[in-house]
């Protein structure tokens, strides 16, 4: 939110979007600090409401309030607001509602920060903001703020370990990449030994932190996280419901999901009620779909589509509140975590493609084989390109058969290994956690 907090007063609307417990209320209240301190800005203008919990009317009658109440702002010329609207998707209708006070009110020339926790399919973010209502100010209109990358990861806790620049997943084999592999190369035991943290821990700031300081992260924080999931997924539901969806998808992440065998092996009474649950945690930036497409860059219709959770916190939640359960495999979170690396770097790329779900996708071979992480078309400065095909298999040994199946596919590519690091072939192997770096 640097831009809102240090740039002009304008029209620029932007939604901020992604989980829970992610900090997007702290940012906003940090913007609010920092604009407030600015000499520019009289603190009248800046207007901070929370909206979890309200109604439509209640949002439409605070936007008039807001203004009324702060109207001896006013005194020497009409001067923009700075609204700081706090989880506000949680309220049905609240695009349409800024929609009509963008379109018919003062509302319309001020800058407004809009935070939400979910993205519902029927909410039409794009159609009632982002079509001539999102300002005429430069700025990224739709942002996301997800759990911390492993690139935030390793420089919040090791600040002494090599950073290597990201660069474009269309550029993933370039000859400047693989030179920039081999300056860190002796170090790639330090890179496994703090992905293993990383994948043990994940990325929202808390875990991270309880992390560092104890080596684990705590119960308690865990059960807040549970208790997140369950008011937006699975609310009418006993505890364990969303420990036992969440144990499975880790379980299954590395296979496209049968939708109708994971219903029944939870005991859903039917598959209806189970998608729902599904599209609960995609909207509340839980998981992450994956789809097939074909080699023409098109979605596979009718093919199952993987799911992967989007933090390693949410795949040991299960093991750590119900006994039972598995603990997650190392290399489906190897997996997860380059995936999620991978959509962030394409929603950086073209704003607004997560939240649409068109980041990542898989590919199938002649023979039945699947790739990973397909080719997906990408823009550039020079034109559209195809990202670099990806494979995770987290394997110390035996690399050059696991690499069969890309090489066959596409003649060329990367496989995600555990320690390995080879640039020398069509198929490069490249430590997991230096992929993920490279990527965002």
């Amino acid at each position: 939110m640097e831009d809102v907090a240090t740039g002009p007063v304008s029209d620029l609307l932007t939604v901020l979007t992604g989980p829970r417990r992610i900090g997007k209320s702290v940012a906003l209240l940090d913007t609010a600090a920092a604009l407030c301190a600015r000499m520019d800005v009289d603190p009248r203008q800046v207007i901070h409401l929370p909206c979890d919990g309200m109604r439509d009317r209640d949002l439409r009658r605070s936007l008039t309030l807001g203004r009324e109440l702060t109207r001896s702002v006013d005194t020497e010329g009409a001067r923009r607001r700075v609204w700081l609207l706090d989880e506000v998707s949680t309220l049905p209708g609240w695009s349409a509602v800024l929609k009509a006070a963008r379109d018919g009110t003062a509302f319309g020339d001020d800058t407004v920060v809009a935070t939400g926790s979910r993205w519902a399919p029927d909410e039409d973010v794009e159609g009632n903001l982002m079509a001539g209502r999102a300002g005429t100010t430069a700025g990224r209109r739709h942002r996301l703020a997800l759990p911390m990358s492993f690139r935030d990861f390793l420089a919040a806790t090791r600040p002494d370990v090599a950073l290597p620049a990201t660069v474009h997943p269309g550029a993933l084999q370039d000859p400047s990449v693989a030179d920039a592999l081999a300056q860190v190369a002796f170090d790639v035991d330090a890179y496994d030994l703090a992905w293993q943290d990383y994948l043990t821990c994940g990325g929202f700031p808390r875990a991270v932190a309880e992390h560092t300081r104890t080596g684990a992260v705590s119960d308690p924080y865990l059960r807040d996280l549970a208790a997140w999931l369950r008011r937006d997924v699975d609310p009418d539901a006993s505890a364990e419901s969303v420990p036992a969806i969440l144990s499975e998808l880790a379980a299954r992440s590395s296979s496209p999901l049968s939708v109708t065998n994971t219903a029944s092996t939870l005991g859903f009474a039917s598959r209806t009620s189970f998608e729902a649950r599904l599209r609960r945690l995609v909207s509340a930036f839980a998981a992450l779909s994956c789809e097939r497409r074909d080699d023409d860059d098109r979605r596979v219709v009718g093919a199952q589509a993987k799911l992967y959770l989007t933090d390693p916190v949410l795949a040991w939640l299960p093991s750590r509140l119900r006994a039972g359960l598995p603990e997650p495999d190392m290399t489906r979170l190897t997996e997860s975590v380059i995936a999620v690396a991978l959509a962030r770097a394409i929603d950086s790329l073209e704003e607004g493609r997560w939240t649409s779900g068109d980041t990542i996708a898989y590919a199938r071979t002649l023979s039945g084989g699947e790739i990973d992480l397909a080719p997906i078309r990408l823009p550039t400065p020079a034109g559209v390109v195809t990202s670099v095909p990806v494979e995770a298999k987290w394997v110390d040994q035996g690399w050059r058969a696991e690499a069969k199946t890309i090489d066959g596919k596409y003649g060329r590519g990367i496989l995600a290994t555990k320690s390995v690091l080879d640039t020398t072939g069509p198929v490069w192997a490249v430590p997991a956690p230096l992929v993920a770096l490279l990527l965002a």
